[in-house]
């Protein structure tokens, strides 16, 4: 005859073990989803270019974001983290990269969106100083996804042929 605490622990044991297999399951089927997001990023208007007190250069930009990012999510999909990232070269640093925007999606309701915003994050060089004026530039779409469970997937879509002014204003 088992004790009572033989018998909880014997219970304890075969849910962990089924909820382990189920989680299992569930980060595996992520696997068979094909995601096809669609992105689109315009630099609508050039706000400023200016030359900081300490040297560096700050800019600011209206942009208009429009995503369908509804096919990242799945049944085991609790969000998606999105960022814009402004891209450019210097001659110091190969890449140099610059978080512009950022959004927190919960749902796939909200996974489609088109905005109109200003940069939310400054737009600055450094510690190189002024390298923005006539840069050429990308601005990357980045996307997190935060599963319920299983690994974190994450990828990019780039856009090219930004450049920004040659003077400051």
């Amino acid at each position: 005859m088992h004790s009572f605490g033989q018998r909880a622990n014997a219970i304890a044991t075969f849910s962990l073990t089924i909820l382990a297999v189920i989680c299992s399951l569930a980060s595996f089927t992520d696997n068979f989803n094909a995601p096809s997001p669609k992105a689109e990023v315009k630099v609508s208007n050039f706000n400023w270019l200016q030359k900081q007190r300490n040297g560096n250069d700050e800019a600011s930009l209206t942009l208009n974001i429009s995503a369908d990012l509804q096919s990242l999510f799945t049944w085991n999909t609790k969000q998606v983290f999105v960022f814009l990232a402004a891209e450019y070269e210097t001659p110091k640093n190969a890449l140099n990269q610059i978080s512009l925007w950022d959004k927190i999606i919960s749902s796939k309701d909200l996974a489609k969106f088109s905005i109109r915003i200003s940069n939310k994050y400054r737009f600055i060089d450094q510690p190189q100083g002024s390298n923005l004026r006539g840069r050429d530039y990308n601005l990357t779409l980045h996307w997190h996804v935060m599963p319920k469970t299983g690994k974190m997937f994450a990828d990019k879509m780039s856009m090219t042929g930004f450049r920004l002014p040659e003077v400051y204003r």
